[in-house]
């Protein structure tokens, strides 16, 4: 498949090949973290209840962006690309195997967010593909994943540099934030800049602006800068709380330590989050043992009693 948009069915309403005036759509393809939910190899009392239906099974990471509704920025390739693809019809190839996908934003290295480009491997044009040189650095000397995706197809690089603006198509911009963490790179030691961020998305003709963070360890004053004029926040909401893997008998690490604020407690992102000021708060890559994930949960419940919200695969937020 090519990697170049061509006029053909609008795929969100609209005569074909006409620019569609209004605003930012994001669709949330993937709303779980790593491994999705229910997890495969899990048992725990969430995968548990959500496998018997307390609440819809999730993929992993990732989420599609467009201001015109016919060019489309993923923001992450999970491993589950292709059957989120399948999943969003204004994704679907034409026959010619031209499509509507611009390029992927990676937020970092990570397996489950990067996997997924393995899977895009067919692009005959190549792939696009904008990283911070510290997760290009990782995809390409520590995991391996780009010297493997390149034997398929040609890559090329766009340098994501934190604070400075991006134009991409069809009226889109965005701006990278750095996004501190302490958390230990699997693949060895690698520069601490740029190994996280977080996207601040805009519609450069309505001013609609969202702001995609999937990892987060603290929001600090430099995270709390970017939110100003932000109208939808979709953050990081892996764990409810900080012990929640250890307390499984799961994990040895607290979820602060995996790099990924809690959301419950005094210090959590529910306690935190209203004094940013944003108008919508939806919670997104959630981990499979997340009680949140339930629907009729005492923790779900606190969340939606708060105007926060938990995202869902097939979610759509207009800006």
């Amino acid at each position: 498949m090519e990697w170049r948009w061509t006029a053909g069915p609008a795929p969100s309403g609209g005569p074909a090949g006409e620019e569609t005036e209004g605003v930012v759509l994001l669709r949330v393809l993937g709303s779980a973290a790593g491994g999705g939910s229910p997890q495969w190899n899990c048992g725990c009392p969430v995968c548990t209840a959500v496998r018997s239906g307390a609440g819809p099974a999730r993929t992993q990471s990732s989420v599609a962006v467009s201001a015109d509704r016919r060019r489309w920025f993923l923001i992450n390739a999970s491993p589950d690309v292709r059957t989120q693809i399948e999943a969003f019809p204004a994704l679907h190839p034409r026959e010619d195997r031209t499509t509507p996908l611009e390029a992927v934003l990676l937020t970092d290295a990570e397996l489950d967010h990067t996997l997924g480009l393995l899977m895009l491997r067919e692009a005959r044009a190549g792939l696009s593909l904008y990283a911070t040189p510290a997760v290009h650095k990782t995809l390409r000397d520590g995991s391996g994943l780009l010297p493997a995706l390149e034997r398929y197809c040609p890559v090329q690089w766009r340098a994501v540099v934190p604070g400075v603006g991006m134009s991409l198509d069809g009226g889109l911009s965005c701006r990278a934030f750095d996004v501190p963490t302490t958390k230990r790179s699997r693949f060895g030691p690698g520069e601490d800049h740029g190994r996280v961020v977080g996207y601040r998305l805009t519609d450069e003709r309505s001013g609609g602006t969202l702001v995609y963070l999937p990892g987060v360890q603290a929001l600090t004053p430099e995270i709390a800068a970017e939110m100003p004029g932000c109208q939808c926040l979709l953050i990081d909401g892996t764990c409810w709380r900080d012990d929640e893997l250890v307390r499984l008998g799961l994990a040895g690490k607290t979820s602060r330590e995996m790099g990924h604020l809690p959301i419950d407690g005094p210090d959590g992102s529910l306690a935190l989050l209203p004094a940013l000021g944003v108008e919508r708060t939806i919670f997104v890559h959630l981990n499979n043992t997340n009680p949140i994930l339930l629907e009729d949960s005492p923790e779900r419940r606190v969340v939606e009693g708060s105007g926060m919200e938990v995202a869902r695969d097939g979610l759509e937020v207009e800006v």
